[in-house]
């Protein structure tokens, strides 16, 4: 139960901020939503499960009321506040904006920071050794011969480096940096080694350095389930010591899920056995012991167990070509199932890469303990623990692909999807891949059942408008205590946006959908000053800018053309010096974007957002629903776009002084059965639908 002393504290934080700030609106929303998050992880609604999912909707002050809601009882408990996101854009507002203004204003003393995963952070180390002169050792550590321009461009970051020009993270780098470069010199946990002189002020754990007195931890969620899945507590501090504030909640399915696939490259897989092969000979020479030279041989062997697996699976990739002469150049196994071979090459390659882990980590420890000891000098040391911790990366993804290969498909709940894509790069190669088509139970195990509080914000979590289709993402139940609250937006809708459906003779499906919007989209940017026009399709959004340039010489701002801030930038400068600007976007345009009051007052969506199950794992969870006698179209892909719809008509109003008109081109909303559903989950617009 909710102290009478930290409700004190709650109202006073919120009374000093009111004060504080010009204009500040009291909204009965966020005083409704700050009390719910406070009772919830306080237990006063269910001491097992503190756990409370919140759709508020754009402009009900989120990010306030979840840390007024945490913080006093939090402070009070002892305990952290862990909020994680899905955009860098809100991690930026929350570090540099809203929580210091809370600390500011609201009375409570607090300290909060900025965490970031180890690979954002340089390895000062490898970086050393990459930038320098090229050698064997040096070409041991790339994963292919490196460019001229590769090591030029390494060495310039070194240089920025210890002239103080660079603080070692990526989001900060003095120029682009390839993502496969940057990969060479990530800091990794094998690698990283805070026991050795060279690694003790390295820019990974200098940033470590204040976690421990922080009390609100800013985190993504990516390094969130990174933390979760290695048990909870190695990243971040333990869960049960925590309250989890997850804000952008709607992408955690999919962040959940991405992060527990696994895929390895069939000869990429036998290249990098083949330096481990050079390595394993290497320690063993360096460590010059017996044990050293007996684990060596052990790790040999099971090298060759892999190689000749990886072979085997290889041979029947090349033997059956037929499987990839399709457009995508992929097989899917229906329902996940594998042949009966394949099940059992998983499952030696399993085997084989557990036991190839063990014997690297003790030739790792015994390498670590030659240099603690003297025995083996730093310039020599350093090139080993950085291959070495290559090593061990490579082999456990490789671990973590056969692991997932080789368990059976299970009698009861989704079978993972498991596929296989045939490459065209500088050499034929396939990549084997597999990925869990639900993830609710993973959640559950990792989160739900372990952590002190968990609160799940979003303006978007209700599809159809219910919680169902969420709940059941995210593996949490209707009656497990978990608290489900919908909170409307404040705006005035009615008042302040119009939604018109205009009567299209085409619907998307049809051939001449394209010719028609050369026709129609003119006519609805006439004598608007601020248009922002969504797509679904990349192709189409491009043929329709180069029609209006070319025969309706409008200026048009589109995607991809320009870096998304700059194409923002030009926007506004056109709007702010009275010239009329058109932004042209697809998906990525349809969250996050921010434009409000006159930057943007006339937004047209083209076709609503299905999604079509392109990807193996969707495809997968669609034969799966279908399966059970289930409907994927229904199930799946109608509560999606609903989501997606709502996150694209958000982009109007993004205050309670904004105006505007939202005109959306698929007449599916009035001419099919579930477009009525689509159109009830929107906010109650002011409507003028053509018939």
């Amino acid at each position: 139960m909710l102290s009478d002393k930290v409700k004190s504290h709650t109202r006073t934080a919120y009374n000093n901020i009111a004060e504080a700030i010009p204009n500040f609106v009291r909204r009965k929303e966020q005083n409704y939503l700050i009390a719910e998050i406070a009772k919830t992880f306080a237990g006063s609604y269910s001491k097992e499960r503190r756990i409370v999912v919140c759709q508020a909707g754009t402009g009900t002050g989120k990010s306030l009321a979840y840390c007024l809601g945490a913080l006093p009882l939090a402070l009070a408990q002892g305990k952290k506040i862990c909020i994680s996101t899905a955009t860098v854009a809100l991690q930026e507002q929350l570090v540099n904006k809203d929580l210091p203004l809370l600390m500011r204003h609201s009375g409570l003393n607090f300290k909060f920071g900025l965490v970031k995963g180890r690979q954002r952070y340089v390895c000062l180390s490898k970086l050393e050794l990459l930038a320098g002169e090229a050698g064997g050792e040096q070409q041991a550590l790339f994963e292919s011969k490196p460019a001229d321009g590769d090591i030029k461009i390494l060495q310039r970051l070194y240089k920025a480096y210890f002239e103080g020009q660079w603080d070692g993270e990526v989001d900060s780098v003095p120029e682009p940096v390839p993502e496969y470069l940057w990969q060479q010199i990530a800091s990794d946990k094998h690698s990283c080694n805070r026991n050795l002189p060279a690694h003790r002020q390295c820019p990974f754990h200098k940033s470590r350095e204040n976690l421990d007195s922080w009390d609100v931890l800013i985190i993504n969620h990516s390094l969130l389930m990174a933390d979760l899945e290695l048990g909870g507590g190695v990243i971040l501090p333990d869960p049960d010591s925590m309250y989890y504030v997850l804000d952008e909640a709607h992408h955690l399915p999919q962040v959940a899920r991405d992060f527990s696939a696994a895929s390895s490259q069939l000869k990429g897989s036998i290249d990098a056995l083949n330096k481990l092969e050079k390595l394993a000979h290497k320690l063993a020479q360096e460590l010059a012991t017996d044990k050293a030279a007996i684990i060596a041989g052990d790790l040999s062997e099971t090298i060759a167990a892999q190689t000749s697996g990886i072979g085997h699976l290889q041979s029947f990739c090349d033997n059956n070509l037929q499987l990839f002469n399709n457009e995508d150049q992929r097989h899917r196994f229906v329902g996940g199932v594998l042949p009966d071979a394949l099940v059992t090459l998983a499952e030696n390659l399993k085997k084989a890469s557990a036991e190839a882990i063990k014997h690297l980590n003790k030739l790792q420890q015994m390498l670590m303990e030659a240099i603690k000891d003297g025995d083996l000098k730093s310039h020599k040391a350093e090139p080993l623990v950085a291959e070495t911790g290559y090593a061990l990366q490579r082999l456990e993804g490789q671990y973590a692909t056969w692991l997932m290969l080789a368990k059976p498909v299970p009698e009861r709940g989704a079978p993972q999807a498991r596929w296989i894509d045939k490459l065209d790069a500088k050499r034929d190669d396939f990549m084997i891949c597999a990925s869990p088509i639900e993830i609710g139970f993973l959640l559950d195990e990792l989160l739900w059942s372990k952590a002190a509080g968990v609160a799940l914000m979003s303006a978007t979590l209700m599809a159809l408008g219910s919680f169902e289709h969420y709940r059941h993402q995210v593996g949490l139940r209707s009656d497990d205590g978990t608290r489900f609250i919908n909170l409307p937006s404040p705006f005035n809708y009615q008042e302040n946006a119009t939604l018109v459906i205009p009567k299209m003779a085409l619907e998307p499906s049809d051939d001449g959908f394209g010719d028609l919007l050369n026709k129609v989209i003119p006519e609805l940017l006439d004598e608007q000053q601020a248009s922002l026009v969504l797509f679904t399709s990349y192709r189409q959004m491009e043929a329709v800018a180069e029609s209006l340039r070319r025969f309706k010489r409008l200026p048009v701002l589109v995607q991809g053309e320009a870096p998304r801030q700059d194409l923002i930038d030009q926007h506004k400068q056109r709007i702010d010096a009275g010239k009329p600007s058109i932004l042209f976007g697809t998906s990525s345009f349809s969250e996050g974007m921010d434009l409000p009051g006159d930057y943007l007052t006339n937004l047209i969506i083209t076709r609503l957002p299905f999604s079509v199950p392109t990807s193996p794992v969707d495809q997968a969870h669609a034969e799966y629903v279908q399966s059970k006698g289930g409907n994927p179209f229904l199930q799946l892909t109608v509560p999606d776009a609903a989501k997606k719809l709502v996150q694209a008509c958000g982009r109007l109003l993004r205050n309670e002084q904004d105006y505007g008109t939202i005109t959306i081109l698929d007449r599916r909303l009035v001419s099919k059965r579930y477009g009525s559903s689509l159109l009830e989950s929107l906010p109650p617009y002011r409507r003028h639908i053509e018939y």
